[in-house]
């Protein structure tokens, strides 16, 4: 009969608890060699101080302990420190998405597997796949586990937030768990839930998995049983986890807390942001809540600060399309519009552009609604409707500012769409967004603000559509699977998480305006007339730079087909 921790004499117990091997017996000699784990902590501590960013402390000796000082202090990432563990061990990494309904281990208790910093995934009488954050005296544990349990262990490495969350979702105790009144908690209780480590670490890790999958929104929904949280990755929604919806106060109170905003707050729409420290750069996260009829609705974005984030060379632009809009924006005075639908990355290219105009001799000032990204050298306004700082009176004011370089964030009526307008006839170099379906529709949407036509063609330089399509993963070109260990078999590329897309790159339509374009404005021509005019005079559409896109093996056709639908269709 096995053996169960309750059940061990006390030699064995603290041998258990300090994961020391127990003196062997035949079984014991007989499986010596059940587990050869390889781990040179001299080869690991050498590759580590070439990956931190900082010099290691000179009293460092690799552990699990001294490991994770150096992830909480930023000198490096826990994904990084993962991948140097499998490449000095060669033990496999876990691919946490393809783990559901892991059930507890009988006989086990929360102390061990919390100090040993490890979590049974599957298990069968013979067999035992033991998840462990960090390949220290694992030969000793396969051991250990071996007499104790009589089974073979196969380890995998995973992140210590994800073995903690399941340590705390399946083996604490029952009566630990409370329901919390989300309704009838006061904001001291709600405070209290917030600062527990069970719910402290369940955020972080929600913000650990979100970065390392470059994750722009993070949404946290309360359905009537349990709370989902999703991840948009390159444009796309995926459910990460489901938590039940006892931990929905606590999840919703840590991030509010964190945020800044109103904890007790539960009726009305609130916003907040947090700063997220990372290893190589500083994330902002802009947090928004909404009521909703379980809950609030919660959704986080995360914006990149490092300002080599922008860069033009990796939106995707092809060498001609770039030549064209770099005139542009090296022009002295006018206006350049970016135009396309939310989430089509108007505002990141724009950046682009501003990273690249922001010099000491231009002055460069931004009205935003909100300000997206915080650049240097910048002067950037924050729309505030409420105290009447809005689009129209911030550009009054600011081009009394003497600028060079005038960035608004949105033209949404005719006051502001006249005064971007004249501050371009004027002297200023003026960019800003629209929201049309292509870059004809931007005319048509002006004058259907009320704008004059000879205004528009007089201030006019050019406008650039843009969508954004998946990029084809580089390392399973777009098979979501990559070779296995085992010869003849495949398995799950963790690089783009199966989907077969890692990134994503732009689709571009510029429209230069011209003489016979400017002619065309000034008799009220319509947008197909414009479009063919543009086209005639060397204009590529979406749906064919979409095309080029393919040919060069960048995206897949049904990703060019998505978001260029309605274009096909119209052109149909």
């Amino acid at each position: 009969m096995k053996e169960s921790p309750s059940m061990l004499s006390p030699e064995k117990q603290e041998q258990l608890q300090e994961n020391q091997p127990v003196p062997e017996n035949d079984s014991g000699k007989q499986n010596r060699n059940i587990l050869s784990v390889v781990f040179s902590e001299t080869d690991f501590a050498k590759r580590l101080s070439e990956l931190v960013i900082e010099p290691l402390p000179d009293d460092y000796q690799p552990s699990y302990k001294n490991d994770f000082k150096l992830v909480d202090n930023n000198k490096v990432n826990e994904h990084q420190l993962l991948k140097l563990y499998h490449d000095i061990s060669h033990i496999p990494l876990l691919d946490e998405q393809e783990m559901h309904d892991i059930i507890p281990y009988p006989d086990i208790t929360f102390d061990f597997l919390n100090n040993n910093h490890c979590l049974p995934i599957s298990w069968n009488a013979d067999h035992t796949v033991m998840a462990v954050a960090s390949p220290y005296n694992l030969g000793n544990f396969a051991l250990l586990w071996k007499n104790l349990y009589d089974a073979d262990i196969e380890f995998l490495l995973s992140r210590s937030a994800f073995i903690k969350r399941y340590i705390d979702e399946l083996y604490d105790k029952p009566e630990d768990e409370k329901e919390v009144n989300w309704e009838g908690s006061n904001e001291q209780t709600l405070r209290d839930l917030a600062k527990e480590a069970p719910i402290v670490r369940l955020v972080n890790d929600i913000f650990t998995r979100a970065e390392e999958s470059g994750t722009s929104d993070i949404h946290i929904e309360p359905n009537e049983n349990d709370v989902t949280v999703r991840f948009r990755v390159d444009g796309m929604l995926k459910v990460i986890l489901r938590q039940p919806k006892s931990q929905y106060a606590a999840i919703a109170s840590r991030i509010k807390l964190l945020a800044g905003m109103n904890i007790a707050e539960r009726r009305l729409p609130q916003d907040g942001r947090i700063e997220l420290a990372h290893a190589t750069s500083p994330i902002d996260v802009r947090v928004s809540t909404v009521p909703c009829m379980h809950g609030e609705s919660i959704v986080l974005r995360l914006l990149e600060k490092d300002s080599a984030v922008f860069d033009l060379e990796k939106v995707g632009l092809d060498p001609d399309i770039k030549e064209q809009l770099t005139q542009l924006f090296n022009m002295p005075h006018g206006m350049i519009l970016m135009v396309g639908p939310t989430g089509s990355g108007k505002t990141t290219t724009l950046y682009c552009i501003m990273n690249i105009l922001n010099t000491e001799f231009r002055k460069i000032i931004t009205i935003e609604d909100p300000v997206e990204y915080q650049l240097e050298g910048l002067t950037q306004i924050h729309v505030k409707a409420k105290i009447g700082l809005t689009f129209a009176n911030g550009l009054r004011a600011i081009v009394r500012q003497d600028p060079d370089v005038i960035l608004v964030g949105e033209i949404r009526d005719r006051e502001t769409a006249e005064i971007a307008i004249h501050a371009a006839l004027t002297g200023h170099l003026v960019l800003s967004t629209l929201h049309t379906n292509d870059a004809a529709g931007a005319i048509s949407r002006l004058v259907e603000m009320g704008v004059e036509s000879f205004l528009i063609s007089s201030a006019l330089l050019g406008v650039a559509s843009q969508r954004l399509v998946r990029r084809i993963c580089p390392v399973c070109h777009g098979s979501g699977k990559i070779s296995s260990d085992k010869e003849g078999e495949t398995k799950r590329c963790r690089n783009c998480m199966g989907s077969g897309y890692r990134g994503r790159v732009a689709l571009f339509e510029l429209m230069l305006i011209d003489n016979e374009l400017r002619k065309a404005i000034n008799e009220h021509k319509d947008t197909n007339d414009i479009t063919e005019i543009a086209r005639h005079n060397g204009m590529r559409t979406l749906k064919e730079d979409g095309d080029i896109k393919v040919k060069q093996k960048l995206t897949t056709q049904s990703e060019v087909t998505r978001v260029c639908k309605m274009d096909i269709d119209l052109g149909e």
